[in-house]
């Protein structure tokens, strides 16, 4: 099977037929019949039956959200029971969550699942650490002060990184019409009608333009997101684990978040391995404590400080490769973008691809970043972003 039909969608590649209210087969398309089932039959009978409080919550509730409560702590107590049932499920839990991912990004459909996750595991890793680390006597009073105010500023940070991506306000910036794109109207004043191909080059270019789907006149570097349905400013991705675009407004904050996270974590497992494995080196110490299966809440924290060392491994990976677009003054819009239409160079072995476009060496390019500021006050556009969480 080809790479590119597991490839997750770009943010500007074509809308499915159910997305399209114009194409004349719309209806038939049933790509989210299931998911609508299993919500009526989650949120039961009809809202004249429940009271007017009940609705409100009910309404907000997801059925993705349900497997991420439930199924985690089932399966880290599961994967305690034994060493052969810890490798079995602690290697089935990421070929899960791809398959997840490809499946909620082919619907091109906005999912609480990853953000209830990755708060549940941050939460579920706490209480474990206060409940069962910490009764053992070989944590002090300034490892659950450092561990406590990481988890406090990750939440909060995360909390300012959702506050929105900065989207496109109409009338931001003036649409840069070329040969081709220009009609005269009925009064007599050129009205741009863009296509897909022209405002492809005009982002490569460094232009404004008119997107085709909300109208909204982006400024350079803007995108539209499919999953939001909004466009956003200098749009670097849509990212799953904070249930939103990463944009102009948010990305040094995303990246805060990323990095407070990725050092909690890692202190974490730290401290969790050298009172679990006193006399063994931090190295080694997962791959082989001896006697942790002997009782089960020690395997039980064993097992998840493996669960928090494959999530530790996954996000250092975004982190890695976040540092080097940054170095590099270009998007992962961007760089999809060059890839494919092979406008790109790649640098360091092919880790990352520069456009060519906005470069001004590693020193300009990180003062770009820490002072880029929105163009906007409101952050929003005219056209409402769908289901913002």
């Amino acid at each position: 099977m080809k790479w590119e039909k597991l490839k997750p969608p770009e943010p500007d590649d074509p809308m499915c037929c159910c997305e399209c209210d114009c194409y004349q087969y719309g209806c038939s398309c049933h790509c989210e019949d299931l998911d609508e089932a299993c919500n009526r039959w989650l949120k039961g009978p009809s809202e004249g039956q429940r009271p007017p409080v009940l609705n409100s919550v009910i309404d907000r509730l997801e059925i993705s959200m349900v497997p991420a409560l439930v199924l985690l702590p089932l399966l880290l107590r599961l994967a305690a029971l034994h060493v052969l049932l810890g490798v079995v499920v602690l290697s089935a839990l990421p070929c899960l969550l791809l398959w997840y991912y490809y499946a909620t990004h082919r619907r091109k459909k906005r999912t609480l699942f990853f953000l209830t996750l990755s708060l549940y595991s941050l939460a579920y890793m706490y209480y474990l650490f206060l409940t069962e680390i910490l009764p053992r006597g070989d944590v002090g009073p300034p490892q659950v002060l450092v561990v406590t105010a990481g988890v406090v500023i990750t939440i909060v940070s995360l909390v300012y990184t959702k506050r929105g991506p900065g989207f496109v306000v109409a009338g931001l910036t003036p649409v840069v019409p070329d040969k081709g794109s220009v009609e005269m109207n009925g009064g007599g004043h050129p009205e741009v009608r863009s296509t897909g191909e022209e405002m492809q080059a005009l982002v490569v270019k460094g232009q404004g333009s008119r997107c085709a789907v909300c109208t909204v006149v982006r400024p350079p570097r803007a995108g539209h997101c499919r999953i939001c349905g909004s466009c956003v400013q200098r749009l670097d991705h849509h990212c799953i684990w904070i249930n939103s675009c990463v944009g102009k407004s948010n990305h040094r904050c995303f990246l805060f978040t990323l990095s407070v996270f990725l050092l909690t974590s890692v202190y974490g497992i730290t401290v969790v391995l050298h009172s679990l494995c006193p006399s063994q080196h931090l190295l080694t110490a997962l791959l082989y404590c001896p006697g942790v299966y002997n009782q089960y809440s020690m395997a039980l924290c064993f097992t998840c400080a493996w669960y928090s060392s494959i999530v530790t491994v996954g996000l250092l990976h975004l982190l890695f490769f976040q540092l080097l677009n940054i170095s590099f003054n270009v998007t992962e819009r961007e760089a999809q973008f060059a890839l494919r239409y092979k406008t790109g160079r790649r640098h360091l072995f092919g880790l990352v691809v520069d456009t060519g476009e906005y470069s001004r060496g590693f020193f300009h390019n990180w003062l770009e970043f820490l002072t880029m500021t929105d163009s906007t006050t409101s952050g929003r556009s005219h056209i409402r972003p769908a289901n913002l969480v």
